[in-house]
């Protein structure tokens, strides 16, 4: 089981957070996709030469500089990582993120998103950067009060295309939370080896979520390996400014910040949210020559990430934060998750 996101609570109150996200009800099982040939659950997740086993968590890490272009060569001794601020034993695969990419992209159908119908119509072509190789492969969901399968797994993204340009307004409410726990169920299906990664377009706030709880959504991806690349829509911004982009890299560098913080930020802009704790970025757009170039952004800065890995130190369970540095200061904006899950389960030598 890989880990997840990062701790520091209040002890009083962080039980009953738990029991209310374990009590959340549950969305009906998906249709999974069926996986490539040759994978077996249970495998160890092999990704390029870095193996990734049970009791390590996976760091994609993207470092750009401050004019937008990536930083290359950089080598194991270049990164510091800390686990609730103590420095950890750190492997760096040199390579760029070169393994086959499964994607979820999850668009919602409602509100103010019929408005942004025409953008999404146009989307598909723009998937082929995610699918360069050939092994990758891409499935849409669209969502409005509850999420629905929309077009299962494929290479291709012809399919995808034709799906986007019949989309149809959908009744109301926009569940961003039980989506993305769908989107992350239906990741899971995905061989290991695989880079899952989920592109959330949406607003930015969720209406209307029944099957799961924030605390519990923060848990789940806290525990997988999912990348959230969010890009959203407002009309707001779209009249009072530019496109927005961010990276959570404030949050990921303050230790002090906690689930008890972290679940309100939800109710303010939840695309954001899990783009930071995930280690991906999170845009706002207001036009058609914008949204392409975040897509384009996004697919790109998905394959130009650094994969580290690290085995904590610290086997306290629960929320842990990250934060990832250079030795060397080049002024670069350094995107990796923000926190990890650690799971009472998997503290002891049995473990092991």
């Amino acid at each position: 089981m890989r880990f997840g996101l990062f701790r520091f609570f209040c002890f009083a109150t962080f039980p009953l957070l738990v029991a209310a996200a374990i009590s959340a009800q549950q969305l009906p099982p998906i249709e999974p996709a069926q996986p490539l040939p040759g994978t077996r659950a249970g495998d160890v997740a092999e990704i390029a030469t870095l193996h990734v086993t049970a009791n390590e968590v996976l760091v994609p890490a993207l470092v750009e500089k401050s004019s937008g272009g990536v930083i290359y060569g950089l080598k194991q001794k270049d990164f510091i990582l800390e686990d609730n601020g103590v420095p950890q034993k750190i492997r760096v695969q040199e390579e760029m993120d070169t393994a086959p990419v499964a994607l979820v992209v999850a668009v919602e159908q409602s509100g103010v998103s019929v408005l942004e119908f025409d953008k999404l119509a146009k989307l598909g072509p723009l998937l082929d950067l995610f699918l360069a190789d050939h092994r990758s492969q891409a499935a849409l969901v669209g969502f409005d009060a509850k999420p629905h399968l929309i077009h299962d797994f494929t290479h291709t993204s012809e399919e995808i295309n034709e799906a986007l340009k019949h989309l149809e307004p959908g009744a109301g409410g926009a569940a961003i939370l039980d989506t993305v726990s769908y989107a992350v169920d239906l990741l899971e299906t995905q061989p290991k080896e695989y880079r899952r990664v989920l592109l959330l377009i949406s607003e930015e706030r969720d209406h209307g979520s029944k099957h799961i709880k924030p605390a519990q959504l923060i848990a789940k991806i806290g525990g997988s390996d999912v990348l959230v690349l969010s890009v959203s829509f407002s009309p707001v911004r779209a009249e009072l400014g530019p496109d927005i982009k961010a990276s959570g890299d404030d949050r990921a560098m303050n230790l002090f910040s906690t689930l008890a913080m972290i679940v309100p930020a939800f109710k303010k802009n939840v695309s954001k949210e899990l783009a930071a704790m995930s280690g991906g970025e999170y845009h706002a757009f207001t036009g058609d020559k914008a949204f392409e170039a975040r897509i384009v952004e996004s697919a790109q800065h998905a394959h130009n990430r650094y994969l580290i890995t690290f085995s904590p130190t610290d086997p306290t369970p629960g929320l842990h934060t990250i934060r990832v540095r250079t030795v060397e200061d080049y002024g670069a904006r350094i995107v990796a998750r923000a926190n990890y899950w650690k799971e009472p389960s998997a503290v002891g030598p049995d473990a092991r």
